[in-house]
């Protein structure tokens, strides 16, 4: 773990109220790890956890959506301003255990995490599952590493209408990995226990 000041290569909104953050540097963690992210003095906010969104020759990127005060001051950031990182941190997927047919549910920000997992899943056949409130983000880079995406979307305004779990099959799966609202990973963990399929559950 590693605590340092890092520079801004570039902050973009991506759809509303989400925002993808890329930091210079050389990185290396595994997929499923974050960090904890910084960009104020003194000000009584705790340092904000963000899962990381890939990694490449670029930097580190991260996923998150500006919903509270941290994660606002956060969204204001611009190429060249510092940010505080800390990280990796967590335990991560053991990629190299993740085989065969896997069923990947994402829920809204939940999506941030996948992105680097599916990067790194090398002996596997993976359909992604991705459900949001009212506009879908951050699924054009999925295409070339799984074998379907099927989304949903609360308001109808994209694919089906309806919650994402209602698009799945946990049967047909070896394993299942899943982000998103509590009530939502509880849902997949219902399915899986009843089916018998085993599940990974990954905090936001």
């Amino acid at each position: 773990m590693i605590a340092s000041s890092e520079k801004v290569k570039e902050n973009i909104e991506i759809a509303p109220g989400i925002f993808k953050l890329t930091v210079k540097g050389y990185f290396q963690a595994k997929p499923g790890q974050f960090y904890m992210l910084k960009a104020w003095g003194r000000e009584l906010i705790l340092p904000r956890p963000i899962s990381i969104y890939d990694i490449d020759e670029q930097g580190i990127s991260f996923l998150y959506a500006a919903v509270g005060k941290g994660t606002k001051i956060l969204s204001k950031l611009k190429e060249d301003d510092e940010v505080k990182i800390m990280g990796p941190l967590g335990n991560g997927f053991e990629v190299e255990n993740i085989k065969g047919k896997v069923a990947i549910i994402a829920g809204g920000i939940g999506i941030a995490p996948m992105n680097y997992l599916v990067k790194e899943l090398k002996e596997c056949e993976i359909d992604l599952y991705a459900g949001f409130r009212e506009f879908s983000y951050s699924l054009e880079g999925f295409e070339k590493y799984v074998n379907s995406v099927q989304v949903s979307t609360e308001t109808g305004n994209i694919g089906y209408k309806g919650f994402v779990t209602n698009l799945v099959k946990v049967e047909k799966y070896d394993l299942v990995i899943c982000c998103g609202p509590e009530v939502m990973m509880k849902k997949v963990v219902d399915m899986c226990i009843k089916e018998k399929v085993e599940v990974y559950i990954h905090g936001k």
